[in-house]
């Protein structure tokens, strides 16, 4: 006996007059938050086997509480559990409050009857303090749920960006990208190592910021590359174009890369995507069939990719509802891009429309990027464009 036994006892005889629950649906709650309350499986297992001893579904204030259940009996509907374990775990349950011991003078478990029939005193085991309890086990079970989502969630997200890097990267190499990416790449790896077999919410989530962190920095360096590369072809193209440089100048802020971080909430869960436009260079060398459907055959800026996007969901049939369901979720330029890639494989695809709705829901969900769609895509078309060579 302790001190907080007493008090938890002395609650257990405060219970609202009429209140009730369903024992199994109380049982479920205890077996959801058994880790936050320190009960092993076993210990579940002989408060499932308890309550079967209680007749009825329902806990009430009203009706006996009391089993009275022998060793013997509990070590039956416990799946034959041995006595000394069996004790243990008794003592577990009533440590963690969910049961007490209702003892008679001589130890024993039993009931007295009256006259009816009817139980007038019972010696065993209370299980007054479920009842007293429920609520707040049911918000500690919902919040092992949540919190069991949210890191279910962060080791996705995790995936889907480890992926996205090791992408970028092989790209960057084959690509023959200026810088050091091999220095890069064992960083990349330096991370991944990192990660244990089972690991905890605090790692996975320290290593996704590292991790999300080195994506940025490659995205970057991919840009700037990009960049360069779309300045230096215009400059070429001024040259053999001098005199049309005033009416057909080209904005450079059209073709600037534009990121933003857009956060999410998911009940108690908070997570953070990062929401990319390429360079209109690299979709244009990805995705070079968007152009034919651009103002004039050809595309010189985000506001004629999308337009071009419009015209391609009405040849692809992709219904207008699909189509503003993904601009809403990813961006007009995201959504634009994702068609562009979506009629480079038309021929493969046997529903654009249901096929952007998918990509929509996977990016409502986190579970989808534009990275590895467009780098494939580049890749592809590259390869494509040696075997003709």
């Amino acid at each position: 006996m302790t001190l907080a036994l007493v008090k938890r006892q002395i609650a257990a005889t405060e219970i609202k007059p009429g209140k009730s629950i369903d024992k199994w649906k109380v049982f479920r709650d205890v077996a959801e938050a058994r880790e936050v309350l320190g009960l092993q499986d076993r210990s579940v297992a002989v408060l499932n086997a308890l309550l079967t001893f209680h007749p009825a579904n329902e806990l009430r204030q009203d009706e006996p509480l009391v089993v009275f259940p022998s060793n013997a009996q509990l070590s039956l509907r416990a799946h034959g559990i041995a006595g000394a374990t069996l004790r243990r775990h008794l003592a577990i349950l009533v440590e963690a409050g969910l049961i007490t011991r209702k003892d008679s003078a001589n130890g024993k478990r039993f009931a007295r009857k009256n006259g009816k029939g009817e139980i007038e005193m019972a010696f065993g085991f209370d299980l007054s303090p479920l009842l007293a309890r429920a609520e707040g086990l049911a918000v500690m079970a919902q919040e092992v749920v949540a919190a069991r989502a949210a890191f279910r969630k962060a080791k996705e997200t995790l995936t889907i960006c480890r992926r996205d890097v090791r992408k970028l990267i092989s790209a960057a190499i084959e690509e023959g990208v200026e810088g050091d990416w091999r220095s890069i790449e064992d960083l990349y790896l330096d991370l991944t190592a990192r990660l244990p077999r089972t690991p905890s919410p605090a790692q996975v989530d320290d290593l996704l910021g590292k991790m999300r962190s080195l994506y940025n920095q490659i995205l970057s360096r991919l840009k700037i590359h990009e960049e360069t590369r779309f300045r230096s072809a215009n400059d070429a193209h001024y040259e053999r174009h001098i005199q049309n440089s005033e009416s057909e100048s080209i904005h450079e802020s059209e073709l600037r890369p534009r990121e933003e971080l857009e956060v999410k909430s998911n009940g108690a869960d908070l997570t953070s995507r990062l929401i990319t436009a390429f360079p209109l260079g690299v979709v244009l060398r990805a995705c070079p069939q968007i152009r034919d459907y651009g103002l004039g055959g050809n595309v010189e800026s985000w506001r004629d990719l999308m337009s071009a996007a419009v015209v391609v969901r009405s040849v692809l049939g992709v219904s207008p509802s699909a189509y503003q369901d993904a601009c809403e979720a990813m961006g007009s330029e995201n959504a634009a891009i994702a068609m562009a890639c979506i009629l480079e494989r038309a021929s493969f695809i046997s529903s654009a429309g249901g096929y952007l709705r998918d990509l929509t829901r996977r990016w409502e969900r986190g579970e989808f990027s534009l990275g590895p769609m467009v780098m494939a895509q580049l890749r592809a078309n590259c390869a494509g464009s040696a075997r003709r060579a």
